[in-house]
C-alpha cells in the first residue's frame, strides 16, 4: 500500500548480511544505504577503509564479509563468484562502517557489554550445543570452522548486534503517525480517476521481418556473451565397490578359529533359573536357608526385609551369573550335582552373604560348527570385504602418490572406466537433454572441475555403501560463445524479437506524440498502419493499483501520475504490449469516510517510520563520532574483489 507514496532505499544484504547465521538468537534491523559522503582519504592508511572514531573498518574486514557472502550464497548457487555480489559491495561497507560507528558511539557513552552476556548469546546459537542440547566447546569448534570465522569474529558480531538492539532498537521502535498526518495519505488511496487506453501489441508488428546474413553476423558480435556456453568437461571416473571385492571370502581355518573364539555364542551353555537373597550377617543367610529348605523362597527372605522382587534373578548363564555374583558363588550354584529346586548357600562374596535357590535348568545344546558355518562366513566376509576395499583404496591413493596415471591406476587394479559426455558444473549435458548423472556422482561431479589439467586423478568417497570413485579430467571445454551456425536458429529469433521491439515502441511513440498535440485516440491510431484493439475506458482507485493484475498495473500507475487531460507512453512487460494512457477525470478521495482505512495507514506507516528513526539516528551517530572513509581505498578493494579483472573466485 504504501508503495504508492515513497519507497525506502534498502540494500540488498544490508546490515544483517553478516550475521545471518545468528538470526535464530539476534533481532536487527535491515537498515538501508547511508551515505557518508567522505572523498578524501583524511589520512587513514591504504588498509583502512574508514573510521569511526578509534573503531576501523581496514580491508580484511570486508574481505572476510565478502568471503562469508559468497560461501552462503553458494550453498543455493555453488557457482556463484564475487561478481554477484557487485551490486551489494558498497552496502556492505556502508554496513560495517554503521556497525563500528555504533561501537565507537557506545564505547564513548561507557555503554559496555559484558563477556559473560556475549558467552550467552553465544551458548543460544544451535549449533554450539552438543547431543544433550547444552553448550558444547566441541560443538562450537565444528561450528566455527563450518561458517569459516573465529571466536574472536563472533564475538564481535554479538557485540554489534546487541548495541544495535539495545542501543538502535529504542530509538527507532514504536514509531507512532498522527491521524492529522495519516488522513491525506488515505484521502490519496481513495482518489478515483477516469481515463482512456490504448493497447498496442508487439505481436501486431512481427510479420515480415526475416533477418539477412548480415543482419545475424552483426546482431550475433553485438550480443555475443548472450550465446556463452558454460565451461563443460568431460570426466573419467573407475567406480569400485564391494562388488569388486566380492572374492575376498572367509577359509575354513578363519572360520573354525572364529568358532571356537565364540563358544559362548555357538558352544553348548546351559540356563538357570534363580532365586538370590544377600544380607550382610552369616546368621540372617543361615536362617532364610533353612526356612528355605521347607518353603517358599520369597517367604522365606521377607524376614529379613527382601520382598519377592529382591530375591527373584531370572534366566542366568553361568557367565552372566559370574557378572552378578562373582567367581566362588557362581561355581557353587552352577556345580553338576546342583539341580532344580536345590539351596546353595550361605556362601561369602565382596557384597555380603548369598543363600540361592535354583528354580529350573534347561540345557542348550548349542550350534556345531557345521551348523554355524554359513552364519560364521557371512559375517567374515563383510568384515573381510571392508578390509578388502579399504586395503583397494589404500593402493589405488598410494600409486596416485606415486605418480601412477589414471589410466595406470586402472589397469593395475582391474577397474572399469565410464565417461561422461560434456557436462556442465551442475551436471547438464547440452549436448543430450536426456541424460542424467546419477545422484551419488554429485561429489565426482564437484571434484572433476575442481581439477586442473595437469592435476593427479582423485578418489571420492561415493555416499551410502555405493562404494569409491577413481576421477579424472577426460576433457575441458571452456566457457565461450556458440559457434553462429549451432545457435543460427535461436539468434534469428532475437533479433525479430528486438526489431519488433523497436518498431513497435517507434509507432507506439508516434501515436503517443499525435495524442499529446491532441488528436483524437481513433485518429491516431488509424496511422499505425496495422489493425490495433480499440481503444478502451480505463477506471480505478489508487488503492486498487497493488489488488490488480501485474499486466495492467504500469497502465493503473501511469493514470495515477499523469494530470487531468494529459497522456503518456507507458510500456506493459508482462502483457508485450505499449499503452498509450490518458486522464480524463480525477475525484479526490476523503478518508474521513472510512476511518478504519486512516488506522490502516497509521500501522503500515509505523515499519517506515521506524525505519527512517534508524536511518536518522545512524546520520547522527556517524556525525558525532565523526565518521571518516578512504574512498580512493573501498573503490580499490572493490576492484580486487568483485571486477571481471580483479575478482578472487
Amino acid at each position: 500500500m504504501l508503495d504508492s507514496f515513497r519507497r525506502l532505499s534498502k540494500s540488498k544484504i544490508g546490515t544483517g548480511i553478516l550475521v545471518a547465521f545468528l538470526v535464530a538468537i539476534l533481532a536487527s534491523f535491515a537498515l538501508g544505504d547511508i551515505s557518508s559522503t567522505r572523498n578524501s582519504n583524511f589520512g587513514l592508511g591504504s588498509s583502512t577503509l574508514a573510521k569511526a572514531g578509534d573503531e576501523e573498518v581496514t580491508e580484511q574486514d570486508v574481505s572476510r564479509a565478502m568471503e562469508q557472502a559468497l560461501n552462503r550464497i553458494r550453498q543455493q548457487n555453488p557457482a556463484a563468484t564475487y561478481q554477484d555480489l557487485a551490486t551489494d559491495y558498497l552496502p556492505l561497507v556502508q554496513s560495517l562502517i554503521e556497525g563500528r560507528a555504533l561501537g565507537a558511539f557506545a564505547k564513548n557513552n561507557g555503554f559496555i557489554l559484558s563477556p559473560r552476556l556475549i558467552g550467552a548469546e553465544i551458548a543460544k546459537i544451535p549449533g554450539t550445543r552438543g547431543l544433550d542440547g547444552k553448550f558444547s566447546d566441541l560443538a562450537y569448534q565444528q561450528f566455527l570452522g563450518q561458517q569459516r570465522m573465529t571466536d574472536g569474529e563472533v564475538r564481535r558480531l554479538i557485540s554489534q548486534q546487541l548495541i544495535q538492539r539495545l542501543i538502535l532498537t529504542p530509538a527507532a521502535a514504536e514509531a507512532r503517525l498522527s491521524i492529522g498526518m495519516a488522513s491525506p495519505y488515505a484521502s490519496m488511496l481513495l482518489e478515483e480517476r477516469e481515463g482512456e487506453m490504448a493497447i498496442v501489441p508487439i505481436s501486431a508488428f512481427a510479420a515480415g521481418l526475416k533477418p539477412s546474413d548480415a543482419d545475424l553476423a552483426s546482431f550475433y558480435t553485438a550480443n555475443k556473451a548472450r550465446y556463452t556456453v558454460p565451461e563443460q568437461r568431460i570426466l573419467r571416473i573407475a567406480r569400485f565397490g564391494p562388488t569388486d571385492v566380492a572374492g575376498a571370502v572367509p577359509s575354513d581355518q578363519e572360520i573354525a578359529a572364529y568358532y571356537n573364539a565364540n563358544q559362548a555364542t555357538y558352544g553348548a551353555k546351559e540356563t538357570r533359573v534363580i532365586s538370590q537373597a544377600v544380607v550382610p550377617d552369616a546368621k540372617v543367610a543361615a536362617a532364610i536357608a533353612t526356612r528355605a529348605r521347607t518353603g517358599d523362597f520369597a517367604a522365606a527372605a521377607q524376614p529379613a526385609g527382601l520382598s519377592a522382587a529382591d530375591v527373584s534373578v531370572g534366566p542366568q548363564t553361568r557367565a552372566q551369573f559370574v557378572e552378578l555374583a562373582n567367581e566362588k558363588v557362581a561355581a557353587a550354584v552352577f556345580a553338576p550335582a546342583v539341580n532344580a529346586g536345590t539351596i546353595v548357600g550361605p556362601i561369602q562374596s565382596d557384597l555380603g552373604w548369598h543363600v540361592i535357590r535354583v528354580e529350573s535348568v534347561k540345557g542348550d545344546p548349542g550350534k556345531s560348527l557345521a551348523t554355524a558355518r554359513t552364519e560364521i562366513a557371512a559375517k567374515l566376509s563383510v568384515n573381510k570385504r571392508k578390509t578388502a576395499l579399504g586395503d583397494l583404496v589404500n593402493r589405488i591413493q598410494d600409486g596416485i602418490d606415486e605418480g601412477q596415471g589414471f589410466a595406470d591406476a586402472v589397469a593395475k587394479n582391474k577397474l572399469a572406466v565410464s565417461e561422461t559426455p560434456l557436462l556442465t558444473a551442475q551436471g547438464k549435458a547440452l549436448g543430450d537433454p536426456q541424460y542424467k548423472l546419477p545422484a551419488e556422482l554429485a561429489g565426482a561431479l564437484k571434484s572433476g572441475f575442481e581439477l586442473t589439467p595437469d592435476d593427479k586423478p582423485v578418489v571420492e568417497t561415493l555416499p551410502g555403501e555405493a562404494g569409491f570413485a577413481l576421477v579424472a579430467l577426460g576433457r575441458d571445454q571452456p566457457a565461450a560463445p556458440a559457434p553462429l551456425d549451432a545457435v543460427r536458429a535461436r539468434v534469428a529469433s532475437d533479433w525479430v524479437t528486438k526489431q519488433t521491439l523497436l518498431k513497435t515502441r517507434s509507432v507506439a511513440t508516434a501515436i503517443a506524440a499525435k495524442i499529446a498535440a491532441g488528436a483524437p485516440f481513433a485518429q491516431a491510431l488509424a496511422t499505425a498502419g496495422v489493425n490495433l484493439p480499440p481503444v478502451s475506458p480505463i477506471r480505478a482507485r489508487r488503492i486498487q493499483i497493488e489488488q490488480s493484475p501485474p499486466a495492467v498495473v504500469p497502465a493503473l500507475q501511469m493514470l495515477f501520475s499523469l494530470s487531468q487531460g494529459k497522456s503518456r507512453l507507458v510500456p506493459l512487460p508482462s502483457a508485450n504490449a505499449f499503452a498509450i494512457i490518458r486522464a480524463t477525470k480525477i475525484v479526490p478521495g476523503n478518508a474521513m469516510t472510512q476511518p478504519s482505512l486512516i488506522g490502516r495507514v497509521q500501522g503500515q506507516f509505523q515499519q517506515g517510520a521506524s525505519q527512517e528513526y534508524a536511518l536518522q539516528f545512524l546520520a547522527a551517530v556517524q556525525a558525532e563520532v565523526r565518521v571518516k572513509r578512504n574512498e580512493a581505498a573501498i573503490a580499490a578493494t572493490r576492484q580486487r574483489l568483485v571486477s571481471p579483472t580483479g575478482a578472487a573466485q
